[in-house]
C-alpha cells in the first residue's frame, strides 16, 4: 500500500472514530432528574430549540438551551444551593410569545412552587427572579390537613386561549390543579383533583401528564406508592373542556365537582399479589388517538417488568416488554435500600409512541436501548443507544412539543454514583435520534 493510500484509511479511520465519539454527547457533568416533574425538556420556538435542566449534587437549579443544529449548550443558574434532591427539576411551557416559563418545588415542606419567565422570547439567559406561589384555600387546607409542595408539571392549552395549567402534588398530598389566563401573573385557586375515599394524609397518588397543547391533558395514575401500597394500580383519565373523561369518553366529572376517586377513572392494569404491584413512567398519543402507557411491575421485589398498554376498541392490550433488571440505586453495605422501584426508567417518542426508549441491566450495568412495535407491544425490535458502558444510565427522556422536521434528541442521566435521591452525582448526556 502506498503512502496516499495509507494517509486515506487513516482519515476515514479517524473520521469514524470521532463521529462515533460525538454520537453521544454531554449538556451537563453535574446534573439529575426525577420523573413527575414534567415535561423536563421541551422544543420551543421554530428553529427547535430544546430548553431543560436538572438539579446539581450541589442542590442548584440549573436550566439550560440547547442548539440542536449547533450543538450550543447556555446554561444559567435559577436557584443556587436550592435543595440537594433530585425532585426539584424544573419543568418547561413555551408561551404564546415563545417566552419559556418554568417550575419547580422542593420536595416536600410549605415552602410553594417556585415560578420563572424569560423576558425576551427563547433567551435563556432573560429568565428574571424567582416567584414563589403558594397555591392553598384555607377550606382546603383544614378539610385535607397536609400542605406540601413536590414537583410541577406546567401545561398550556391553545384551544382554552392560552390558558396554562399546573399541577403537582401539594394539599393533601394529593394532586392538585391551578390555571393562569395571563401566562403565569395570577393563578387560581386550587382544586384537588384526586384522592382516596377515605381521606388518608400518607396516601400519594404518582401521576404522569401528556398534553396535546391543544385542548387536552392526559393522566396516568396509581394509588400511591408502590412501596406504601399493598397493591398499586394503574389508571387513566384526560383533560379537556373543563371536565375529566375515561378512556371511552365517559364523563367522570366537571372541574367543579373535584376531586374524584382512582376507580372512578378507566384502570389500565389491576395490581394482584401475584402479578405485581406497578409505577408509572409515561403516557402518549398515537397516530390513530390512541392513548399508549409505558408503566412497570413488580411481581417480586427484584423483579422489574416494563409493560407497554394500548387501548383500543374498548380495552388495553397489554404486553411485556421486557424485563429491566433491579433497582438502579447503588447497594450499600450494611443499610437497607430504601428505594427497591427504582427502575431504569423508560420514555416514548411523544411524536410516534410506537417508539419508547428504556433504560435495564446488561451485564451489571444500566444501558439505554430502543424498542419499537408494529402490532401495539405483541413483538417488538431492539437496538442498544450505549453499549459496555462503565457508569448507569437511567431515566430517559424525549422532548416534548417538536414540530415536523425540527432533530429529535434523545437524553438521559449518567450516573458517577446514586445512592439515594438526596445523594447522587450525575451528568445529563443526549443523542441525536431520527
Amino acid at each position: 500500500m502506498n503512502r496516499s493510500n495509507i494517509l486515506l484509511v487513516l482519515l476515514v479511520f479517524v473520521s469514524c472514530f470521532n463521529l462515533h465519539a460525538q454520537e453521544v454527547k454531554t449538556l451537563t457533568e453535574d446534573g439529575a432528574w426525577c420523573w413527575f416533574s414534567d415535561p423536563r425538556a421541551i422544543f420551543a420556538g421554530d428553529d427547535g430549540m430544546v430548553f431543560t435542566g436538572w438539579v446539581t449534587s450541589k442542590g442548584d437549579i440549573e436550566v439550560a438551551s440547547l442548539d440542536v443544529e449547533s450543538g450550543e449548550v447556555k446554561t444559567k443558574n435559577l436557584y443556587p444551593k436550592m435543595q440537594i434532591d433530585d425532585h426539584d427539576n424544573p419543568a418547561f411551557v413555551e408561551l404564546p410569545d415563545q417566552r419559556i416559563m418554568t417550575m419547580f418545588t422542593w420536595h416536600g415542606g410549605d415552602n410553594g412552587v417556585v415560578q420563572n419567565t424569560t423576558m425576551k422570547p427563547m433567551e435563556l439567559n432573560s429568565f428574571g427572579e424567582n416567584v414563589i406561589l403558594k397555591p392553598y384555600t384555607d377550606k382546603l387546607v383544614e378539610e385535607y390537613v397536609k400542605l406540601s409542595y413536590t414537583y410541577a408539571n406546567p401545561m398550556r392549552l391553545s384551544e382554552e386561549k392560552d390558558r396554562i395549567y399546573a399541577f403537582g402534588r401539594w394539599i393533601g398530598y394529593k394532586p392538585n390543579m391551578i390555571y393562569s389566563d395571563n401566562n403565569g401573573s395570577t393563578w387560581s385557586n386550587p382544586s384537588i383533583v384526586i384522592t382516596s375515599k377515605d381521606l388518608d394524609t400518607n396516601n400519594r397518588p404518582y401521576v404522569k401528564y401528556f398534553s396535546d397543547g391543544k385542548s387536552k391533558i392526559h393522566m396516568i395514575f396509581t394509588d400511591g406508592h408502590p412501596a406504601v401500597e399493598p397493591l398499586n394500580s394503574v389508571y387513566y383519565c384526560y383533560y379537556e373542556a373543563g371536565a375529566f373523561w375515561r378512556a371511552d369518553n365517559s364523563k367522570i366529572c366537571d372541574v367543579e365537582n373535584l376531586p374524584f376517586h382512582p376507580e372512578d377513572a378507566t384502570v389500565v392494569y389491576k395490581a394482584t399479589m401475584e402479578t405485581g404491584r406497578a409505577w408509572i413512567f409515561d403516557v402518549a398519543i398515537d397516530k390513530k388517538d390512541r392513548p399508549v402507557i409505558a408503566y412497570s411491575r413488580y411481581p417480586r421485589v427484584k423483579t422489574h417488568n416494563y409493560h407497554y398498554a394500548v387501548y383500543d376498541d374498548g380495552q388495553w392490550i397489554d404486553h411485556k416488554i421486557v424485563y429491566s433488571g433491579t433497582w438502579f440505586p447503588e447497594d450499600v453495605h450494611g443499610q437497607r435500600q430504601r428505594e427497591l422501584n427504582y427502575s431504569g426508567g423508560l420514555t416514548l417518542d411523544p411524536m410516534d409512541p410506537s417508539t419508547l426508549y428504556f433504560s435495564h441491566n446488561v451485564d451489571g450495568v444500566f444501558e439505554i436501548s430502543r424498542g419499537k412495535t408494529s402490532n401495539d407491544g405483541k413483538s417488538w425490535k431492539f437496538k442498544s443507544i450505549t453499549k459496555n458502558s462503565t457508569k448507569d444510565n437511567v431515566r430517559p427522556f424525549v422532548p416534548r412539543y417538536r414540530k415536523k422536521g425540527q432533530k429529535n434528541i434523545l437524553m438521559w442521566m449518567e450516573n458517577n454514583h446514586y445512592i439515594h435521591f438526596t445523594d447522587y452525582h450525575s451528568s445529563i448526556k443526549y443523542t441525536k435520534i431520527r
